[in-house]
């Protein structure tokens, strides 16, 4: 979930807002537009009516949902406690273990053994660290935004690499991936333009939101996308359409209500490159239902159908595939 209650867009990420969220914002989940405000006898506007968050049916019995099944693998796993408090945990590939270089990727929110396998799977050399620090993307955006944050993660992080290797050891490829809220530590990493430079690869999984302005205000009820917690992620993503950096977007179609989709975030990103998706029907990983794809250079986003919680959950059990995609 976003931070709330931003604003202080500018006048053309708001004219971009309204001319392409627009076309799709009353489709997202089927939603229905509120009733506009009346305004009341003694001239006063009203308080503007939030819109109530869309529940998602927790049983879907038509798509297959299929779920990975956790292997055993050969490694090391090291705790990492971050500087604020939080802990994760860094896993080393058997093969990888006194090797003096290895590619790196950083995993916020969900199990650090599908994160684990999934990198496994890629075939590629690379160790993985993985965080989930609670629900909603505040919790992550408060953590990272702290000064030095990555900083100090990085070293702690490297610290562990030298320790089970027994020498110094050069991180290769640095990739951040975040499911869900996760985003929330990827968009303010980014910021700093330092790790906007050595960041090579980022995977986004149904998990880049933002809040509607005003506040809890649909794009069909007049409200449009607060752009705030998208720009640096959109600038990574115009990075990887011009082929210097890789990024990966799944969306999926489940509409929140009183903040931004994933499917409107995505649009909005795509129409601030100047990109359009195509329709696609596809199949996907485990049985997800392909609807959309926008490809340019490093960037690939894609639609998938669903709008309950298992779809949402499909697309963190597709890390395998996504994260594949990222790295080769």
């Amino acid at each position: 979930m976003p931070r709330r209650g931003r604003s202080g867009l500018t006048r053309r990420a708001a004219q971009l807002v309204v001319g392409g969220v627009l076309l799709i914002g009353p489709q997202v989940g089927g939603a229905q537009a509120a009733p506009p405000a009346q305004p009341s006898q003694s001239g006063a506007q009203p308080t503007p009516q939030v819109a109530p968050q869309q529940a998602s049916p927790m049983q879907e019995g038509v798509r297959l949902h299929a779920r990975l099944a956790q292997r055993t693998l050969t490694g090391v796993t090291v705790p990492i406690a971050l500087p604020s408090g939080g802990r994760g945990e860094l896993y080393i590939p058997k093969s990888g273990a006194r090797r003096s270089s290895i590619d790196l990727l950083v995993h916020f929110h969900g199990a650090a053994w599908l994160a684990r396998q999934a990198a496994e799977e890629t075939g590629k050399l690379m160790a993985v660290a993985s965080f989930t620090l609670g629900n909603g993307s505040g919790v992550y955006d408060r953590t990272f935004r702290q000064p030095g944050m990555m900083d100090s993660l990085m070293t702690r992080i490297q610290q562990a690499l030298d320790s089970v290797s027994g020498q110094r050891v050069t991180v290769g490829r640095l990739a951040l991936s975040g499911f869900s809220a996760g985003h929330g530590a990827i968009r303010v990493i980014l910021r700093d333009s330092l790790w906007m430079q050595r960041v090579h690869g980022v995977l986004l999984l149904d998990g880049m939101h933002t809040s509607y302005v005003p506040e809890g205000t649909p794009v069909a009820s007049g409200g449009i996308l607060d752009s705030l917690n998208l720009l640096t992620l959109t600038q990574f993503a115009a990075r990887a359409a011009h082929g210097a950096k890789r990024m990966v977007v799944t969306h999926s179609e489940i509409f929140p209500g009183t903040y931004a989709s994933t499917t409107e975030t995505a649009m909005w990103m795509l129409q601030y490159l100047g990109l359009r998706a195509r329709p696609v029907l596809a199949w996907g990983p485990r049985g997800m239902q392909q609807l959309s794809e926008a490809k340019r250079g490093g960037l690939l986003v894609q639609g998938f159908a669903g709008t309950s919680a298992p779809d949402h959950i499909d697309h963190l059990h597709a890390m395998p595939e996504m994260l594949k995609r990222l790295m080769r």
